[in-house]
């Protein structure tokens, strides 16, 4: 009896933990029903591999074999994607009631099952059953949830959209379950069906969820799962059957598969890599910071896209700091994920482990200092220690590079621009953590901060209310909340859109040289309309012009052929302008009104260009000029009407759904309707606080030419709008390249369309293109309001956690 006292009295003192370890009895009685090997599962049963092949996967933290997976080819996505296309129009024809009634069948599904799926999840990825089990599986449920209340309101909050059709997706690897919740909820809810290939290393859970929803009554082939490696994933995307890829995933396969699209008229949402800075000002609670640090970067082993791995610490703390998360990383517990007593599982595979290890390797060269805790490792599997790397420079590799494992990089700051300016120097935009006391400094530095998620006084929190997703090379889109929904939907008013017609030719070979004759036998006053480049009339770079012709056939006119080196002009005046950027919206409305105002009061000008130009009778002409006068009315009243929301997740805090401009955007526009298209796509730009370098129409230059007289009239900073005329195709192709563009619009030729989305992987631009599909520039549910607002925005949201 003593002898127990004094062992219970110990354990007291010492704070030891013993194992606790989960039964995996149901999970591998699940995986023995399944010992020959996992089909794919398509058209609502496990089919055999097209071709017969399969291979094995293992468990991340002992190396053991786990379960053989069939191999994916080209025939087994075909069978797959034929199986989503003939199951969606009955599926859209339920409703979104019936869809609602399904999602919430899914969700008690998950409920019931959450401790097989959440060991089969630890299994499989190698993190903690304590994650699996309280957080990945019920995010999922409220995932379902949240979506079936979608599916319900469809017809109302989104009747002016329809569903995409069939959706290819492309999950990590990272949170494999809680991945698929993301994708098939919104997916689903809103009328499409789906073709799921999950990663490689971590297939199970996909697998084991298809056929549970099966067993719920999910009807056949609204949902179907195609495993294999990368090959499978790639007939997926280039799948003509497929109306959208969404991919999560690595940057490079980001460009990959952007590259793969480009033309296609998929759409494409990308959630790609991170490298997010976790800012600790000197008012922070720092015993509380420390543990924020604990869940940024050591949760789910670092292999989180969103992952905290650069911490950014106020001089005047960083020593206290760094000595309060040296003793607190001695006291993480690591070891085997059915263990709920561990902090930190296995990392995914051997190849991940040493992509690790090399890095950190290369961070100890370049100068850094390594902090390890002691002891000794788990045997076998995938295992590193957390790490913490001090005395790293900015520009070093650990500091640039997503390291994707448990290893923290750390550098300090003085004031809060510094900090600022080190937390934006990256390529990437995901995610940022902000701590201090001060609520007025963290809400000043957050909108500052390039990413399209911030936590203050926190770190990765999610819910299915609220977007998630990333700025720059971190990907486009978002998946969540309302504004996740619009990424698996498309305007109804654009779904019938047709291609244009061949256009004829401006001027026939034996007209070129064609004028109209000159007044009492004088020669016409030659002029040759300049570029319009940070306020001002500038001559082109390359000092040539090229003519423009009457709808007769005559030369009216030249303009400046523009080159590459006035692009890069014209995007170096842009960013200059980024006070346009900060104006309020008030301002910005402003400004429209009174460009309208201009406009308007040279209307008769402008409509007696348009006959000279497009041979438009003069009421057709003057109809156009007055709908882009009535256009530029309808975007001032937008400017400080199109805002964000306030979102309430299930926790003791808001998030703030922030408007955001995406910065310096290049638009290309179309030849129809020259006036109207051009104020059309210029105008929601502006509203919206971006700065713009357009490209007018080709064929009817001059009447942008003459906009630019109305520019200079108005009260809009030099550089918010710019204008270069000349070869469209060339300078679109400028503008693709040019990674200081932050987006790229493109109305015309489809293959201006092909060209604009695959040139635009430096940088992964967002790209509103029109792949040669006629819009109709009249009609205001076509080419007016929310429609181009979302794609002249970006959401930020800004998680506010309160109370003690």
């Amino acid at each position: 009896m003593s002898s127990s006292n004094s062992s219970v009295a110990r354990y007291f003192d010492t704070m030891d933990y013993g194992p606790a370890p989960e039964s995996d009895t149901d999970a591998r009685q699940w995986l023995s029903r399944h010992a020959e090997g996992f089909g794919h599962f398509i058209g609502g049963r496990f089919t055999a591999a097209s071709a017969g092949a399969h291979f094995d996967t293992a468990e991340p933290a002992t190396g053991q074999q786990l379960a053989r997976i069939a191999q994916g080819s080209a025939q087994d996505v075909d069978a797959a994607v034929a199986a989503a296309r003939a199951a969606q129009a009955g599926w859209l024809a339920l409703g979104g009631h019936g869809r609602a009634r399904h999602l919430y069948a899914l969700a008690r599904m998950v409920q019931r099952h959450a401790r097989l799926l959440a060991v089969v999840e630890a299994l499989d990825n190698g993190k903690p059953i304590r994650e699996t089990r309280d957080l990945d599986v019920p995010l999922v449920v409220r995932h379902f949830y949240h979506h079936a209340g979608w599916a319900q309101l469809q017809e109302r909050e989104f009747a002016d959209q329809v569903p995409r059709g069939v959706i290819g997706q492309i999950i990590p690897w990272n949170f494999p379950l809680l991945m698929l919740a993301w994708k098939i909820a919104p997916a689903l809810a809103l009328g499409n069906t789906v073709v799921l290939k999950p990663a490689e290393f971590t297939p199970l859970s996909a697998l084991l969820f298809a056929e549970l929803a099966a067993e719920a009554g999910l009807p056949a082939g609204v949902l179907n799962v195609v495993t294999g490696d990368g090959t499978t994933g790639a007939a997926l995307v280039a799948h003509e059957g497929v109306d959208k890829i969404a991919f999560t995933g690595s940057t490079d396969v980001g460009r990959l598969i952007r590259e793969a699209t480009a033309g296609s008229g998929k759409s494409l949402t990308l959630e790609l890599g991170g490298k997010s800075p976790f800012i600790v000002f000197d008012d922070a609670d720092i015993d509380a910071a420390v543990e924020g640090v604990v869940d940024a970067i050591w949760f789910n082993q670092g292999q989180v896209c969103c992952a905290g791995s650069r911490l950014l610490l106020q001089e005047g703390i960083a020593a206290d700091f760094i000595e309060r998360l040296k003793r607190r990383m001695q006291s993480l517990r690591m070891g085997l994920p059915l263990d709920k007593a561990i902090d930190i599982g296995s990392l995914i595979d051997p190849s991940q482990l040493e992509r690790v290890r090399s890095l950190v390797a290369t961070g100890v060269r370049e100068g850094a200092a390594c902090y390890q805790p002691p002891g000794a490792l788990p045997a076998g599997g995938s295992f590193f220690p957390p790490t913490l790397l001090t005395g790293v420079h900015p520009a070093s590799t650990v500091a640039t590079e997503e390291i994707f494992g448990p290893v923290l990089v750390a550098m300090t700051f003085r004031t809060p621009d510094e900090a600022v300016a080190l937390a934006n120097n990256t390529r990437y935009g995901l995610a940022a953590s902000v701590w201090s006391e001060t609520i007025g400094l963290a809400l000043g530095i957050a909108p500052q901060l390039q990413a399209g998620v911030v936590w203050v006084n926190a770190t990765n929190l999610f819910d299915a209310g609220v977007g998630f997703g990333g700025y720059r090379e971190s990907g486009y889109g978002r998946e969540g909340g309302r504004e996740g929904c619009y990424e698996y939907l498309k305007p109804r008013a654009w779904a019938g859109r047709k291609p244009r017609s061949a256009t004829a030719p401006a001027q026939a070979a034996n007209e070129a040289d064609k004028a109209p004759p000159a007044a009492a036998g004088l020669p016409a006053i030659d002029r040759t309309a300049k570029l319009f480049i940070g306020g001002k009339q500038v001559r082109p770079d390359g000092e040539q012009s090229q003519p423009v012709f009457s709808a007769a056939g005559h030369r009216i006119g030249e303009v400046g052929a523009g080159n590459r080196k006035d692009i890069r002009n014209a995007v170096a005046a842009a960013r200059a302008a980024a006070g346009w950027s900060s104006a309020t919206p008030h301002r910005r409305a402003q400004a429209l009104y009174y460009l309208a105002e201009n406009l308007s009061a040279r209307a008769g000008e402008f409509a007696a260009r348009l006959t000279s130009l497009t041979g438009a009778a003069a009421r057709a002409a003057q109809a156009e000029v007055d709908a882009a006068v009535s256009r530029l009315f309808a975007y001032g009243a937008w400017a400080d009407k199109y805002e964000g929301t306030v979102h309430v997740p299930p926790l003791r805090g808001v998030a703030l759904a922030t408007i955001e401009p995406i910065g310096v955007v290049g638009v290309v526009c179309p030849d129809e309707a020259p006036l109207l298209s051009f104020v059309s796509l210029l105008a929601p730009l502006l509203a919206m606080g971006n700065r713009t370098v357009v490209v007018p129409s080709g064929k009817h230059p001059l009447i942008a030419t003459d906009f630019y007289q109305v520019l200079e009239t108005s009260d809009l900073p030099a550089g918010a709008v710019n204008l270069v005329t000349g070869p469209a195709a060339a300078l679109a192709q400028t503008l693709a390249e040019h990674d200081d563009v932050d987006a790229l619009w493109v109305f015309g030729a489809k293959e201006l369309s092909r060209s604009a989305e695959g040139l635009s992987i430096g940088n992964l631009k967002r790209t509103l293109v029109d792949h040669g599909l006629a819009t109709d520039w009249h009609d205001g549910a076509a080419a007016e309001g929310p429609l181009f607002l979302r794609h002249a925005t970006q959401v930020k949201n800004i998680w506010i956690p309160y109370g003690e």
